[in-house]
């Protein structure tokens, strides 16, 4: 089958499509190139086009059509927090009309399955401990409830019957797959520590009085190759729904969380990182953001009983790629010696 993915050159996306071309299957990416990067994806047809933009549909169709996809990973979406809470209107817009564009497509020309993007932002203030599927879903800014109606148009459009869908709700995603394959944005706690030694600033840790064993916020921190290899997962899974005896056991739409089940704390986080630059780090400890949950980690039995994955890929190499990474990225510089 062929798998279009878009948002295919961004950080999650590139993964996701050096995987599935790993495995023999075909891909095509669509992708405006807005954070993406197209040689990062070379030998893998690129269409640069915005999901959100004039004669969206159409054009995907026309790639659907040429190409005979009958799979879609939906990745492409604008994912900050603090941008999604000063600019609402662009991530409702582009984040929501852009799938509903991609859905529009898939069901004018016949595409069966749809893995969708979502985030573990849809559960929004949680109490702590492990956050199953079942916890209310009550995002506190934009940009969750942005990826929250996305599911709601996924479930929606596949409770009429034209397709399959399953959104995958991520935490906290860091590393790298290949070094060339790092995160380029400097919006997440990795890349946030690194871009801080890199110009010679200590890392801030919002809050040391949380109610964890050494007082900073715990995560559930995932690495982004067992988060691609959970896309191929959910197309498989996708894909045995066609037969009759899968069709049973796979539901129209389900939501899934995609974390390790283990949560570290911000600190710890930090520690290691230092370990894997062999520089010391030390952080400049600030108040706590208002709002900010002590504790925030994936409950995972449901993906492993459904798709049989699980993460293993353990926290030192999660960080200890994202540092060969950052290297590859800024040609070995970066520790601010």
């Amino acid at each position: 089958m062929t798998v279009l993915v878009t948002g295919g050159a961004g950080y999650i996306g590139t993964h996701v499509v050096r995987l599935l071309r790993a495995a023999g299957r075909d891909v095509v990416v669509v992708d405006d190139l807005s954070s993406g990067r197209a040689e990062r994806v070379a030998g893998t047809e690129l269409v640069r086009l915005d999901v959100a933009g004039p004669g969206a549909v159409r054009a995907l169709g026309d790639v659907v059509r040429r190409r005979g996809v009958s799979a879609v990973v939906h990745l492409a979406a604008r994912k900050r927090v603090d941008e999604s809470v000063a600019q609402p209107l662009r991530y409702y817009r582009e984040n929501i009309e852009g799938f509903a564009a991609v859905l529009a497509a898939c069901t004018e020309h016949g595409v069966r399955s749809v893995v969708f993007s979502s985030s573990a932002a849809v559960y929004g203030d949680v109490a702590g401990g492990l956050v199953g599927e079942d916890a209310p879903t009550r995002p506190v800014n934009p940009y969750g409830r942005s990826k929250l109606v996305g599911e709601w148009l996924l479930r929606d459009v596949a409770a009429t019957g034209s397709l399959r869908g399953t959104a995958l709700r991520y935490f906290n995603v860091a590393g790298a797959g290949w070094p060339d394959l790092g995160d380029p944005a400097v919006t997440n706690l990795v890349t946030l520590v690194l871009d801080a030694v890199r110009h010679g600033r200590a890392p801030r840790v919002l809050g040391t009085d949380f109610p964890t064993p050494d007082g900073s916020g715990v995560r559930d921190y995932v690495h982004v190759l067992d988060l691609a290899r959970a896309h191929v997962a959910a197309l498989d899974g996708l894909a045995g729904a066609g037969t009759d005896a899968g069709a049973a056991l796979v539901p129209p739409f389900r939501a899934l969380n995609v974390g390790t089940g283990v949560g570290t704390s911000v600190l710890a986080v930090i520690r290691g990182l230092s370990a894997a630059m062999g520089v010391p780090v030390v952080p400049e400890l600030v108040d706590r953001r208002p709002g900010d949950p002590a504790e925030v980690v994936a409950d995972p039995r449901a993906i492993e009983a459904a798709l049989g994955w699980r993460a293993v890929e353990p926290l030192d190499a999660t960080l200890a790629s994202a540092w060969a990474a950052w290297q590859h990225a800024h040609g070995g510089e970066g520790t601010g010696a």
